[in-house]
């Protein structure tokens, strides 16, 4: 079972290593992202392994087909980035659903607390031995009302979280499932809550789910959080809502345009997309660079979960991960990962 795995970063190696063997893997490591220019590097590979930002298109997916590859195994939950339905028939597609949802439900609260109390601020200050507290005032979180936009493993766990604060909890779901749950249609969450967290998947409807209409029906002072995908914000009109006084902070750890920023070491060089300049240089705007899911926990089961799922494929024919277009549910395929989907 030989395996290329693009984008890959330090901190991915050992868990994949530890499990190789188990799983009969042979890896080939690229730090290079997968696109139509580096898709030859798979020749003779039975799978590709990918992250966030390589760019899975049609002409890859042709392209991996011609050198032999079965598998597109994503080591992440989302998939916006892959062409499921140029796919199908061709490539088998897996993702890991949920490597772990605590992670990612754990730095929404981070960047939250740290926002509101302004700890990055006091941080930066003590380090100077500057001790005064003039502008570090920040508000109780108790008694607020959040309202969480997607409620799976990940949405749910923050809720959890938030009730555990003491927060009055809403929430939108295009599919709500979960009980106990307060669901409200989005133009109320927008309108009664103090905080927003986006905890869903990135589709054609939910693409630039936080735009200027958006941001208008919001209370003034609204707090954003987003560590799901950076295009369900359009990333202007946020800048708009916050230099407008609307938004009283944001806390991102995605970015629409993060391709070719995210998981790199600028800090010598000027950053050439003013828009993301622009919000990091605003004194209520916290950025992490898709940090949420980067835990011990998380990379162990990211890469167990990655390797069985491709072994599943190529020995079983089938996989309960799997992604499929047939039958118009990607993820929740009516044949409840019992047959082989083609």
């Amino acid at each position: 079972m030989i395996i290329s795995l693009f984008d890959v970063k330090p901190y991915d190696v050992p868990a994949f290593e530890r499990y190789a063997k188990e799983y009969g893997a042979q890896i080939k490591y690229f730090d290079t992202k997968l696109n139509v220019d580096t898709a030859a590097l798979a020749d003779g590979s039975d799978a590709v392994c990918v992250f966030v930002n390589d760019d899975v298109n049609a002409e890859v997916i042709e392209k991996l087909s011609a050198c032999g590859v079965k598998v597109v195994a994503l080591r992440s939950a989302g998939y916006n980035n892959v062409d499921v339905k140029a796919a199908y028939k061709k490539i088998h597609v897996v993702h890991v659903p949920a490597y772990s949802p605590y992670a990612v439900a754990e730095h929404a609260m981070a960047l939250l607390l740290t926002s509101v109390r302004r700890i990055h601020k006091a941080y930066n200050r003590t380090k100077d031995f500057n001790f005064s507290l003039g502008g570090l005032t920040g508000f109780d979180l108790h008694g607020k009302t959040v309202g969480v936009i997607g409620t799976g493993k990940i949405g749910k766990l923050f809720i959890n979280i938030c009730r555990g604060f003491g927060m009055n909890v809403i929430a939108y779901d295009a599919y709500p499932t979960a009980e106990g749950i307060d669901y409200v249609d989005l133009d109320t969450l927008y309108e009664k809550s103090d905080i927003i967290s986006l905890h869903c998947p990135l589709t054609e409807q939910t693409y630039h789910l936080i735009n200027a209409k958006a941001i208008e029906k919001m209370k003034r002072g609204v707090m954003i959080v987003n560590t799901s995908r950076g295009a369900l914000i359009d990333a202007e009109a946020l800048l708009e809502g916050i230099k407008a006084r609307k938004i009283g902070g944001a806390c991102l750890d995605v970015y629409e345009e993060e391709a070719d920023i995210f998981f790199t070491d600028f800090s010598g060089h000027i950053l050439s997309d003013d828009v993301l300049a622009r919000l990091i240089s605003m004194p209520n705007v916290i950025v992490t660079s898709h940090q949420a899911f980067l835990t011990e926990e998380a990379l162990n089961n990211i890469a167990e979960t990655t390797l069985k799922n491709v072994s599943s494929i190529l020995t079983e024919g089938f996989c309960e991960n799997e992604l499929c277009y047939h039958c118009g549910n990607i993820e929740h395929c009516k044949k409840e990962r019992k047959n082989r989907c083609f």
